[in-house]
């Protein structure tokens, strides 16, 4: 490809929308271009990188023995009521009508409609364990659009499902999918950590997120992990053991009744004003989930973790409340208290209690009046006549494993790929069965497997760039290498530059010659933020029979032959995996 025919426009600065480094390098660059909020353009750039991990994907799919397929984009609600997603899956489910008037749905995902084509076809035990895959543009109407490819609303996924006749062999492909997801990022070029996480809207009771580390801010999630041991997990599902503290304050109460606690409407100010470690103080925090109120208690020197909390409840939607909705909330139960002075007692309201609340004793709490603290408490004195005890607590850094009880660091991390164990979530209620070995009907034991083919390709340039432009990984790089002429005026660079260029085509390697009438400069600007992965200028220094060879990814310069430099590249490229 000659640059000047490259369907390409860099930009001098970046779009003023973009928070993240993927978002400003690729729509600087050249790669993408928005649409509209959370959808983008992929240009001829984007498009070859897609496709080359597109194909990554299906190497390792295919030699995995998945089955390629491919579902339609638009689902029929009657699908989603069978599996009962059609209300939970919540607003992100983009719906529509046709013009007879039949509910649809843009897909988020293909559940139900794979889930449909397995009991229509495989019938019998004789046809399992089978898993099939697509590779397909997807649909969530997220509430907030950010971050360009990373959170987009459409993009590219490869979703595959599992159907087996035993738990068994949902583990045994589990691990398979495990084992092709890490060739998969290993071959693009990322450094990818397998942890626990949240299985969502997806559903299963066990699921995993491959997540890239990074140090920029496009880390949606923190990830847990810990140096002695392999234990990984999401921030929404990590746990961990808790260093010794004082959970009973016999020592600084020696009797329950409730003081006067002027001006204390923090943690903090309550703890400096009667002189404890917030360790002895309960929490009481309220949240809507799915517009209903829900009291979380917890340890104050603690955090809830929001998705934790929505898993404990059985909710879909989950926000803090606002101040008036507190005020509102304070009202309906008799009380006008303020936040920093709520408590449980008296409050008819669902109340879900982190785990740490069943060891403190004699604490600190609120009561529902302004001013004023319940000391020397415990939890019969609270007049709860049901309380739903469960994880909700935010690990921390410095906390225990929970495998190994060595200290657990922490991460900034991007998701590009999970995996879960369905079980029967699909199968049972849209009474998807095979026949056993003994003739009876038995629901398929499911997995699902999802890498976002668009996501992996912002992954990549968060971790492969510097200052001046992207860093692709040869394997996923639009282009190979780039040929450079300092001077298209002068016949020499301009005929060796087209030798080179010719001869790496005939060998098979994906090269640009830069034959644009411009500074050399912009040349090397272009070539620096595009990303290619080598670069073979043709200077002055060709009249001594030499050429610059530069690799993008180490920043080295040399001064070789073009001879040289021709086969430097031709064997790099034979290497990619």
């Amino acid at each position: 490809m000659k640059m000047s025919k490259l369907f390409v426009q860099t930009l001098r600065e970046f779009p003023s929308d973009a928070e993240v480094i993927s978002h400003k390098m690729l729509a600087r660059a050249g790669y993408i271009r928005k649409l509209t909020s959370g959808v983008y353009n992929y240009l001829p750039l984007m498009w070859r990188v897609l496709k080359k991990i597109e194909n990554i994907v299906r190497d390792e799919m295919d030699k995995a023995g998945a089955q390629e397929l491919l579902m339609p984009f638009v689902q029929p609600k009657e699908l989603w009521i069978e599996s009962g997603r059609w209300e939970a899956y919540g607003k992100e489910l983009m719906r529509l009508k046709d013009r007879h008037n039949r509910e649809m749905c843009l897909g988020p995902t293909h559940e139900e409609i794979i889930t449909a084509i397995a009991r229509d076809v495989l019938k019998s035990y004789k046809q399992l364990p089978t898993n099939l895959y697509q590779i397909q543009s997807k649909f969530r109407d997220e509430v907030r659009p950010r971050f360009g490819l990373l959170r987009g609303r459409e993009f590219i996924m490869k979703d595959a499902y599992s159907f087996g006749t035993s738990q068994e062999e949902l583990e045994a492909e589990y691990e398979n999918m495990a084992q092709a997801y890490r060739n998969i990022f290993n071959r693009c070029g990322l450094d990818t950590k397998m942890v626990q996480s949240d299985s969502g809207a997806i559903g299963g009771n066990v699921s995993h997120e491959f997540m890239v580390i990074t140090t920029t801010d496009a880390g949606e999630n923190d990830v847990f992990y810990c140096d002695d041991c392999d234990y990984a997990a999401n921030s929404n599902h990590a746990v961990s053991n808790l260093p010794a503290a004082t959970v009973d304050g016999k020592e600084y109460f020696n009797e329950t009744k409730v003081i006067d606690t002027p001006n204390t409407h923090s943690i903090n100010e309550l703890s400096q004003f009667l002189n404890i470690p917030s360790t002895l103080i309960l929490k009481s925090l309220v949240y809507i989930i799915d517009k209903k109120p829900v009291l979380a208690l917890i340890r104050a020197d603690k955090a809830v973790e929001e998705t934790k909390l929505l898993n404990a409840v059985g909710g879909i939607e989950i926000r803090i409340a606002t101040s008036g909705e507190i005020e509102e909330i304070m009202k309906e139960n008799g009380f006008d208290a303020i936040p920093g002075f709520i408590g449980p007692k008296g409050m008819n309201l669902t109340v879900i209690a982190d785990n740490t609340v069943k060891e403190m004793k004699n604490f600190v709490v609120g009561i529902n009046k302004n001013d004023a603290h319940m000391v020397g408490a415990n939890l019969k004195d609270l007049g709860l006549e049901e309380i739903k005890y469960a994880d909700i607590r935010l690990v921390e850094a410095g906390e225990l494993c929970p495998q190994c009880g060595k200290p657990l660091k922490v991460t900034r991390g991007i998701e590009v790929g999970n995996i879960f164990q369905l079980g029967t979530k699909y199968s049972k209620p849209m009474n998807a069965v095979y026949l056993d070995a003994d003739g009876k009907a038995k629901p398929y034991i499911m997995g699902c497997y999802g890498i976002g083919i668009s996501r992996t390709a912002a992954a990549a340039v968060e971790a492969h760039h510097d200052e001046h432009g992207i860093k692709w990984p040869l394997s996923i790089a639009p282009y190979h290498v780039v040929i450079v002429p300092v001077s298209t005026k002068d016949e020499i660079q301009m005929t060796t530059a087209v030798k080179i260029y010719e001869e790496l085509i005939k060998n098979g390697v994906e090269a640009v010659l830069d034959d644009r009438d411009e500074r050399a400069g912009v040349k090397f600007k272009d070539a620096d933020l595009i990303g290619f992965p080598y670069r073979i200028t043709v200077g002055k220094t060709i009249s001594e029979g030499n050429v610059e060879f530069v690799n993008r990814q180490t920043g080295d310069k040399t001064a070789i032959t073009p001879e040289d430099a021709v086969k430097r590249v031709i064997d790099a490229v034979k290497n990619i995996k």
